[in-house]
């Protein structure tokens, strides 16, 4: 296992459930840690929470190209290069088709897929550059098996990890390494504004799914864990 301590580590989507329990165990394993987030304020009090400055915390919405590119110039001076990238931001928003507008579907490929895809071409020259580092998305278990209801997201999800593995063909050269990890169920806030039955009760805990985030971010150089599938034990689907 690599060690984290002082590595360079960028979390976005900080404020989420998921994304806050990645941070406070990176930090806690000694990580340089920087966070990104729709929310100012939520930012602030994660850091602020974990003892991360606040300079080291950039607003930054996936949905708005700007907004990244602006949150990327900003970071570059504080983190030139990044070593760790992990991507736990996402929208999901599960209709059935014929409820289904353009405006959600087109807002799930912004975020999910568009969105990645700046962040890549703002993160990928450093590690190019230094020819290492590690990138970990999250598209969730949709993105490999869907369901009655997501055809956005999963288009989204789908669309991410297909990216993701031809930008992997593209980094053969380098030790850059790229992990999917296919979450099943987790109870967060992703649920609260989706308008379906479901067992929370019965769902991964986000920091169990963090933890599983903070042993990928240890993987060792010699090798390379390119998917990792975490589910709730009642609900196996792959």
């Amino acid at each position: 296992m690599e060690t984290l301590k002082g590595k360079q580590v960028l979390v976005v989507g900080a404020t989420g459930t998921i994304g806050a329990a990645i941070v406070k165990l990176l930090v806690g394993s000694g990580a340089q840690v920087a966070l990104t987030g729709r929310d100012q304020a939520k930012l602030n009090s994660l850091a602020a929470s974990v003892g991360i400055s606040q300079e080291r915390c950039f607003q930054m919405d996936l949905n708005n190209t700007a907004s990244i590119h602006s949150a990327m110039t900003a970071l570059k001076p504080i983190m030139p290069v990044v070593d760790i990238l992990v991507n736990a931001a996402g929208i999901g928003i599960i209709k059935p088709l014929e409820m289904l507008s353009e405006t959600d579907f087109m807002q799930s490929i912004q975020v999910n897929l568009i969105g990645v895809f700046h962040l890549m071409q703002a993160i990928l020259p450093g590690m190019k550059e230094q020819k290492k580092g590690l990138i970990i998305n999250i598209p969730g278990v949709l993105g490999k098996v869907p369901m009655a209801g997501a055809a956005a997201y999963s288009a989204s999800k789908y669309g991410l990890v297909g990216m993701m593995q031809s930008i992997r063909e593209e980094l053969k050269r380098t030790e850059i390494r790229i992990t999917n990890l296919f979450l099943g169920g987790v109870d967060s806030a992703f649920w609260d504004q989706i308008d379906l039955r479901v067992q929370r009760d019965k769902m991964v805990v986000a920091e169990e799914a963090a933890k599983a985030v903070w042993f990928l971010c240890q993987q060792p150089r010699s090798g390379v864990v390119s998917e990792m599938v975490l589910q709730p034990f009642n609900h196996q689907a792959i």
